[in-house]
């Protein structure tokens, strides 16, 4: 597989992918909003060693982003359920191709 120029900016398209997703908890959140809806406690329990701060930071950029969506639920009791936006479940595909090659890694 040939790897494309770079544009004509001399920007790479992985680096700025990376500078997208990159960092200790995007990608993990990314992952865990994969199956569909969780609510903002549910994902902080499945996100070991994650903070308040650093959660709430992480959800905000991938916001910014365009590849995670906040919903607010007005149920009782009212809660926040954040899911994958049509643009980040574009990322799926990759990260599945990761894990494979992570699975791979690890049988060694």
């Amino acid at each position: 597989m040939a790897i494309e120029n770079q544009t004509s900016t001399n920007l790479c398209p992985v680096t700025e992918a990376l500078k997208v997703i990159g960092g200790k908890w995007r990608i993990p959140i990314i992952w865990k909003l994969a199956n569909g809806p969780v609510r903002y406690n549910e994902l902080k329990r499945q996100l070991t060693g994650i903070t308040n701060i650093m959660l709430t930071r992480s959800l905000k950029e991938l916001e910014d982003y365009q590849l995670v969506q906040r919903k607010q639920v007005s149920e009782v009791p009212p809660h926040v359920e954040y899911s994958l936006t049509e643009q980040g479940e574009k990322l799926l595909p990759a990260f599945d191709i990761l894990k494979e090659w992570g699975l791979d890694i690890m049988s060694r």
